[in-house]
């Protein structure tokens, strides 16, 4: 017979010590357990008391961010240029704890650091690399990817925004969709088919034709700013190209980076779901006992067969 939860057995400590069911944390070691306790108290202290109003006014304040940078979260697992060096493990259970707060809170981790800054840090020039890199990983500097379009979100190849060169300048056309902190990002990783295939462009805020749009009453990931990248004949200088990739394979690497971040963030959310749940059927009293008192458990079970 299989097992059942015993949620009555669970409640009393399971919000004071986390529900790891998979016992993932028995594998971490003193590095990854510091960062996972430095950053669930962050959340515990900066973001949950806040979060409910963020949700509903649709928005992440750009001083969050910027208070991520100073805990060294963005693009931790970067080595160099002011990024913190750590391990893959350490980087999603970083993850695993801005989600169980939020979502969107993870959400805007993850694009800093695994889909603006890694291109970077993995294509970009030395310059490119020196310029943006140390602020970005201080939150002195955000950034946002923007290569999801209105027609082809799932289908990158078919992007129409595209880069022609004029002399030795760069002009951009197009527009990107669904973009995670486009709005307040100071440099946007865009990415535009070319004669010679797809390439990334380093796009400056507040460079000329440049604009963005949020996205409003959305279902979900609402304590996120999302945006729609406009570029209306976009000029860059020839060094805003990123030299060392060309072809899909640069911004499907990006998105690969991401999804160790984005897989153990799933597990801080279903986490806060399950202790929710805990904690409800442990306070909601139903004729004079918990909900959780109601429980069928195995035992119950085998008396009424």
């Amino acid at each position: 017979p299989v097992n059942t939860l015993n949620v009555s057995e669970l409640i009393g400590d399971a919000m004071a010590t986390e529900t790891d069911l998979l016992q993932i944390d028995d594998q971490l070691g003193d590095e990854e357990r510091l960062i996972r306790d430095t950053v669930r108290d962050f959340v515990t202290d900066h973001i949950l008391p806040e979060i409910a109003d963020w949700f509903e006014a649709g928005t992440l304040p750009r001083p969050v961010l910027t208070e991520l940078g100073k805990l060294g979260l963005f693009g931790m697992h970067l080595t160099g240029y002011g990024c913190a060096g750590t391990g893959p493990v350490a980087y999603g259970v970083a993850c695993r704890e801005l989600e169980a707060a939020d979502s969107g809170v993870r959400s805007a981790a993850s694009v800093q650091g695994s889909l603006a800054m890694f291109p970077i840090w993995k294509y970009g020039s030395e310059e490119q690399k020196e310029e943006w890199l140390p602020r970005m990983a201080a939150g002195e500097a955000i950034g946002c990817f923007g290569l999801t379009e209105p027609d082809h979100g799932s289908d990158p190849s078919s992007m129409r925004t595209y880069a022609v060169r004029d002399g030795s300048d760069w002009v951009l056309n197009g527009t990107k969709m669904w973009i995670t902190n486009g709005s307040v990002a100071d440099i946007a990783v865009v990415w535009a088919s070319t004669d010679d295939g797809i390439r990334g462009f380093l796009v400056p805020r507040g460079t000329r034709g440049f604009s963005a749009r949020d996205i409003h009453k959305k279902m979900s990931l609402r304590a996120s700013i999302t945006s729609e990248l406009v570029l209306d004949d976009v000029r860059l200088p020839g060094d805003a190209v990123l030299p060392e990739v060309q072809g899909l394979s640069g911004p499907l690497s990006c998105l690969t980076e991401a999804r160790f971040g984005i897989i153990f963030g799933s597990l801080g959310a279903a986490r806060d779901c399950l202790e929710t749940a805990i904690a409800y059927a442990g306070e909601r009293e139903i004729f004079d006992k918990s909900l959780a008192a109601y429980q069928l458990t195995q035992a119950k079970l085998a008396d009424m067969s």
